[in-house]
C-alpha cells in the first residue's frame, strides 16, 4: 500500500506521496501541489528540499557518515586512490584490473591540450585567479571537440568523461604556471594521475619534480575525500545546468563557478588565512577561541561546523592523520599546525561549541596539507574543483539518463503590485 502523508488546506484535503530511500531516508512528493492546490512551497536556500533522486552519495549528518555507492569512506580512504574512486563514481562500480587499466590509458590519451589553446592562457593578466582561468579553459576546451554538441556525445560518454577528468588537471597546472610567469610543463604519459599533476605543477624545463611518495599520497587522498558530496552548491549548480542539456563541460565549468566562492570552495584557503592571522598576531589560539564567543568581535573559527554534518566530519578524521603523517615524514614544524590543533583540542572541549556541534571539518586540516606540499593559496579552491570532478560528471550523467524537465524553481514575489509606465517629466 503506498505510503501517503496529508496535507489540509482551506478546509480540503490532500493526499501526497511518502517516498522513501535505500537508507530510510523519507520525502514528501510535492511535484503536483502547485497543479492540485495553487500553492507552491518556500524554503529559502533549499535545505530542506530534495532536488533529485540520486544513487551517487550517501550522507547521514547527525551520525557522520558518508559513503561513495555504498561504500564507506573510511574504506576506500585506506585502500583506494582517486582514480579508482572516480571510477566508482561515474561508472557506479569498482573497476577490475582490465577496467581500470582502460579508464587510466584513457586519461593518459586525453591530457594533452591542443596547442592553440595555448594562446587563450597568454590572453589572461598574470594577477588572473586561478578559477576565473579554469573555468574559461574548461568552457574553451568544448569547442576543441564538436562531437559534444551532437547526439553522439552519449555513446561515447566514458571518452568525453576522461577527457575532462584528465584536462582540467592540465588546465589547473597550466594556470599555475601562467600565474607565476614559468613556461607550461607537459603531462608525463609514465605518470599516475596525481603525481603527473604535481610533475606539471613543480617541475622545471631542466629538471624534474622529486616525487615523495608521502607527497602524492597526500594529494591523492585530498582528491578522493572532496569526489562527492551530495547536493551542495556546485554539483547542484552542475545539475541544474546539465538539465538545460548542455555539454559536459559548459555543466562543469559552471560547477567550478559556484565552487569558487568563498562560502562553498574557498573554506579552506579561509582556514589558512584565519591560522595566519592568529600567527601574525602572536596567539596561540586562546585570545582567537575567546573573540569567535564573542558576536560582536567579527571573528568567526573557520573550518568548524558544517550545513550537513551535525557530528564530526568523517573526513576530517582521516584527513587529520594524513596531515601529522606527511608533515612527519617532511620533518616539517608548522606553527600554524599546532596553532591548528590548540583549536580543535579547545573547541572540542568548551561547551560554547560543544553545545552548537562546531566540529572540526575536512578543510580544517586540507589546507595545511596542501601548504606544506607548496601548493599556494590562491590554488587551494582549484584542488577541490579537480576532486570533484568525477562527482559533478556523474551527477551531469544522472540528469542526462532521466527525461527529467529543465529545472525551473518557483518564487514568491514580494515587489511592487501592478504599475504603469511614466513619461521622464513626470517621475519624481
Amino acid at each position: 500500500m503506498e505510503k501517503t502523508a496529508e496535507l489540509i488546506l482551506d478546509g480540503k484535503t490532500y493526499k501526497l506521496p511518502i517516498v522513501e530511500g535505500t537508507e530510510q531516508e523519507r520525502a514528501i512528493d510535492i511535484s503536483s501541489l502547485r497543479n492540485q492546490t495553487g500553492y507552491i512551497t518556500l524554503d529559502d536556500g533549499y535545505g530542506n528540499t530534495g532536488s533529485c533522486k540520486s544513487q551517487i552519495t550517501f550522507i547521514d549528518g547527525e551520525k557522520g557518515i558518508l559513503r561513495y555507492r555504498g561504500i564507506p569512506i573510511e574504506e576506500l580512504a585506506e585502500k583506494s586512490t582517486f582514480i579508482e574512486v572516480a571510477h566508482l563514481i561515474i561508472m557506479g562500480k569498482l573497476p577490475n584490473n582490465t577496467e581500470l587499466r582502460q579508464f587510466s590509458d584513457l586519461l593518459t590519451q586525453n591530457e594533452l591540450l591542443d596547442e592553440a589553446m595555448k594562446h587563450h592562457f597568454e590572453g589572461f593578466p598574470a594577477h588572473a585567479h586561478p578559477m576565473a582561468i579554469l573555468s574559461a579553459m574548461i568552457n574553451a576546451a568544448s569547442c576543441f571537440h564538436p562531437e559534444l554538441l551532437t547526439d553522439q556525445f552519449r555513446d561515447s560518454f566514458v571518452v568525453q568523461a576522461a577527457r575532462l577528468l584528465a584536462k582540467v588537471r592540465t588546465i589547473a597546472a597550466f594556470a599555475y604556471r601562467k600565474s607565476r610567469g614559468l613556461p607550461a610543463i607537459y603531462p608525463n604519459p609514465d605518470l599516475k594521475y596525481t603525481a603527473n599533476f604535481l610533475h606539471m605543477m613543480f617541475s622545471l624545463p631542466n629538471r624534474d619534480y622529486e616525487l615523495k611518495p608521502e607527497v602524492v599520497k597526500a594529494l591523492d587522498l585530498i582528491f578522493l575525500l572532496h569526489a562527492d558530496h551530495e547536493q551542495n552548491c556546485s554539483t547542484a549548480t552542475v545539475r541544474m545546468v546539465a538539465s538545460s542539456r548542455a555539454n559536459l563541460f559548459a555543466s562543469a565549468a559552471a560547477g567550478v563557478c559556484a565552487l569558487w566562492g568563498p562560502l562553498h570552495g574557498g573554506a579552506n584557503q579561509a582556514v589558512l588565512e584565519m591560522l595566519q592571522e592568529i600567527h601574525k598576531a602572536g596567539d596561540d589560539g586562546s585570545r582567537f577561541i575567546a573573540a569567535a564567543k564573542d558576536k560582536n568581535s567579527g571573528k568567526r573559527l573557520m573550518g568548524f561546523g558544517h550545513r550537513v554534518y551535525k557530528n564530526y566530519d568523517p573526513r576530517a578524521k582521516i584527513i587529520k592523520k594524513a596531515c601529522d603523517e606527511v608533515l612527519t615524514k617532511l620533518h616539517i614544524n608548522d606553527p600554524l599546525l599546532d596553532i591548528a590543533k590548540h583549536l580543535e583540542e579547545a573547541a572540542l572541549r568548551d561547551p560554547y561549541f560543544v553545545e552548537r556541534k562546531l566540529y572540526p571539518n575536512v578543510d580544517f586540516y586540507s589546507g595545511i596539507i596542501m601548504r606544506a606540499i607548496g601548493i599556494p593559496v590562491e590554488m587551494f579552491t582549484v584542488m577541490f574543483a579537480i576532486g570533484r570532478m568525477p562527482g559533478w560528471i556523474a551527477n551531469y550523467k544522472e540528469v542526462m539518463e532521466d527525461p527529467t524537465r529543465i529545472y525551473r524553481p518557483r518564487q514568491i514575489y514580494t515587489g511592487a503590485t501592478l504599475n504603469h509606465y511614466s513619461s521622464v517629466k513626470d517621475r519624481k
